[in-house]
């Protein structure tokens, strides 16, 4: 039977965690209690964050194995930092009868409960202390990202890491041009072949915001220090470019009509007379929604167009539904530190009045969790409502920026003259999405609200249901013939 010290050192720890230091304590440990020769297992350089570690996954494999007599560690947060992982591994050595030794903390008796609960109490403070360390570089992130704008990962394609900061490199020319691309409709693959930049290379390009000149911490992006690569018209603009993964298709509206009941997108096809129809391919499945014809979609599109151009009072109403002109709707992000601070401060005095054995270990354990969870709670609720805000903020610019659009031309005779690719382009940078209802259409426009289109508005019939529907056999034809029936 052997007997094993597990070494661990990681990157935060000082020089009198060494693993040399270690190996010599665990020697003395084990000559003086007479253990016998000891086998060394060294992860060095790794977090005790989990189990996912290579020597420890050899030690776990030698206790499964019924081939370990004793485990012996300078200290057990060398075993993990993470109080779960300590309690699995502490019933891992009881239930296969391994002894454990802590040079520090003195023999744990797993097999007892005031032994498992010393090794939890260890397991609690150890966590505690890698959460600490967790903050605080998330704090350093934070500073260095939100208040000075560096950028802290891996430099995006078109830029370098030089001295700790971006600068474009001789990639950089390519950029805007991928971006140009992408809002004509181009697919990836397209953009591989015009620029020789991989095409899962150009995806992540196309929704990096760092080309705008920001950073990053976790979802949420800060102005940065960088120079930009691409303006905000020309990001906009690849983002309204084709769907990802889609196969666009030929007609003016491709990708973007949509059924109201089951809310796939519809597919392009003809009616008896040859003309172009979408409809939807559950039709006659459980969706009753009926076909429609393209012109008859486009005439709605350019019916919302104008509507948006000129109802100014429509615009208005946009503008507080999206809330321009509410109060409160960004997070209150000073209070929310506080309240964070305030809490972080409770808990170094609870660990203060533990350390002083004011307060005992159970009676810590279960005020700090609490107060963990309650810091999670709030740092969760803020990156929810910050988001939020951002998103707000996005529709509403967007929303301006097609607004404005929209009041700078004449709609009816730009879209009269535009040829179908000028039409496809237009469409492309105004409308996201036109929906089917079975007695109307909703258009919607890109930041705004969706806008209800009668069908009798742009020549379209409503469906006929007949005789048999009420025998129970939904069957629904359209009057004006744009989709046969289906038996």
């Amino acid at each position: 039977m052997l007997t094993i010290a597990y070494i661990r050192v990681s990157t935060e720890d000082q020089v009198d965690y060494s693993p040399d230091a270690q190996r010599n304590r665990c020697l003395q440990h084990a000559i003086s209690h007479d253990l016998g020769s000891v086998t060394f297992l060294s992860d060095e350089g790794l977090s005790g964050k989990d189990l996912n570690r290579p020597r420890m996954a050899e030690l776990i494999e030698l206790v499964e194995a019924g081939q370990v007599a004793n485990v012996i560690v300078w200290r057990l947060d060398r075993l993990s930092r993470d109080s779960g992982d300590l309690n699995r591994l502490i019933k891992l050595f009881e239930k296969h009868c391994v002894d454990v030794h802590s040079v520090s903390e003195g023999k744990v008796d797993v097999a007892s409960a005031s032994g498992r609960m010393q090794a939890g109490i260890h397991g609690v403070l150890a966590q505690y202390y890698r959460e600490g360390l967790v903050e605080n570089v998330k704090m350093g992130n934070h500073q260095a990202i939100a208040q000075r704008g560096r950028w802290l990962n891996r430099a995006p394609t078109g830029y370098s890491m030089v001295n700790g900061f971006l600068e474009p490199n001789e990639m950089a020319p390519l950029i805007p041009r991928v971006f140009a691309l992408r809002a004509a409709g181009k697919s990836y693959t397209e953009i591989e072949a015009a620029t020789g930049i991989k095409y899962s290379t150009v995806r992540q390009i196309c929704h990096n915001r760092a080309y705008l000149g920001e950073t990053r911490l976790k979802k949420q992006w800060y102005p940065g220090i960088h120079q930009p690569l691409v303006s905000n018209d020309q990001f906009d603009a690849a983002q309204r470019g084709n769907s990802t993964g889609k196969r666009i298709g030929k007609d003016i509206l491709s990708g973007r009509v949509k059924c109201s009941l089951c809310g796939r997108r519809l597919s392009i096809d003809t009616n008896g007379r040859g003309e172009p129809i979408y409809r939807c391919k559950h039709r006659g499945k459980g969706c009753d929604v009926p076909g429609r014809s393209s012109k008859g979609l486009q005439r709605a599109v350019k019916l919302a167009m104008r509507v948006l151009a000129e109802d100014e009072s429509l615009q208005e109403a946009i503008r507080q539904e999206l809330g321009l002109r509410a109060t409160g709707t960004r997070p209150a992000l000073p209070a929310r530190a506080g309240a964070v601070a305030q809490l972080r401060k409770k808990r170094q005095k609870l660990l203060d009045l533990y350390y002083a054995d004011k307060i005992t270990a159970e009676l810590f354990a279960e005020q700090e969790q609490a107060l963990s969870q309650q810091i999670r709670t709030i740092e969760s609720e803020a990156e929810a409502k910050v988001e939020d805000a951002r998103r707000r903020t996005a529709l509403a610019d967007q929303f301006e920026e097609v607004a404005q659009l929209l009041r700078s031309m004449d709609t009816d005779a730009i879209w009269n003259a535009a040829s179908e690719h000028e039409r496809k382009v237009l469409v492309g940078e105004i409308v996201e999405a036109v929906v089917v209802h079975p007695d109307h259409l909703r258009v919607t426009i890109h930041g705004a609200p969706p806008i209800l289109v009668t069908l009798a508005e742009v020549g379209l019939r409503e469906v006929q249901r007949p005789p048999l529907e009420a025998a129970g056999t939904g069957i629904v034809v359209s009057k004006g013939g744009l989709e046969p029936p289906r038996t």
